[in-house]
């Protein structure tokens, strides 16, 4: 489909601001364009103005220091797996972003774009959840600072106000070494969207469970202990979720997973 747009790419993120600040209505962010360019193709999005975010200096930052892992805007999916300090500190932030599609897309998908998509089944948000991260949202009137847990506020809805991007993802230095594990259900073995995904967390006693494509957003879990019994454990994790029969899986069937999942990680993940 031929669509026509204007595409405007600020230098600085204060440029930025002021550019999605004159074009609430009618601009759309570009980052990794996997979800924004098939939209504009199929005619699903007609934005006036695609405003990309990746030209404006420190957008690809990737660094670690004394706050933890800081992730810039337009920092992909590979960036992430390449990364030393992601790997050997936050192992599960990597096995997430590892069952993200493909890795052509994952070329191009960037980590923010991913949450700020704000899909049910999205892949980094639950390592996101479980890791205590949060989201740096700047706009022209100033920045606020909103951890995962609150971030995601329905299918394709995040806390997001016009005019605000996410300008950096900050995982906390004090949930390195969680050590855990992401189990994703897929229609085909491959790449695919998940039918549901479970990640555990287990560090210094504390258990953290995270679920995608079993609710409106996805779902933390944080009630779980050490002290409950598997069956409690599968409980709790059931009982955060509201999954639902679509052309992927039934409700029942995600249920089933679900549990299944969940009792393999509280048992396996040490």
């Amino acid at each position: 489909m031929v669509y026509e747009f204007r595409y405007l790419a600020p230098r600085t993120a204060a440029e930025l601001a002021a550019v999605l600040d004159g074009h609430k209505e009618d601009g759309k962010l570009l980052a990794g364009g996997t979800d924004l360019i098939p939209g504009i193709r199929n005619g699903v999005m007609k934005p006036k103005v695609v405003i990309d975010l990746k030209k404006y200096s420190g957008a690809d930052r990737l660094s670690y220091g004394a706050d933890g892992l800081s992730i810039g805007p337009a920092v992909t999916i590979n960036d992430i797996l390449r990364c030393k300090e992601a790997r050997e500190r936050y192992p599960v932030l990597c096995d997430c972003a590892h069952e993200l599609a493909s890795h052509q897309i994952r070329n191009r998908a960037t980590v923010a774009g991913n949450v700020v998509n704000a899909s049910p089944c999205s892949d980094m948000a639950p390592a996101l959840l479980c890791l205590g991260a949060k989201a740096t949202i700047r706009s022209a009137t100033g920045e606020r600072v909103v951890p995962f847990s609150q971030f995601f506020a329905g299918v394709k809805k995040t806390v997001l106000a016009p005019g605000e991007f996410v300008s950096c993802i900050m995982v906390p230095a004090e949930a390195a070494g969680a050590r855990g594990r992401y189990l994703k259900l897929k229609r085909i073995a491959g790449h695919d969207l998940g039918i549901v995904g479970v990640l555990m967390t287990r560090r210094d006693g504390e258990l953290r469970f995270a679920v995608s494509s079993a609710a409106p957003t996805p779902v933390l879990v944080d009630s779980v202990t050490e002290k409950d019994s598997a069956d409690e454990a599968v409980r709790k994790v059931l009982a955060a979720v509201s999954p639902i029969s679509d052309v992927r899986g039934t409700k029942e069937y995600r249920e089933h997973m679900i549990g299944v999942y969940a009792r393999r990680l509280f048992t396996e993940v040490e």
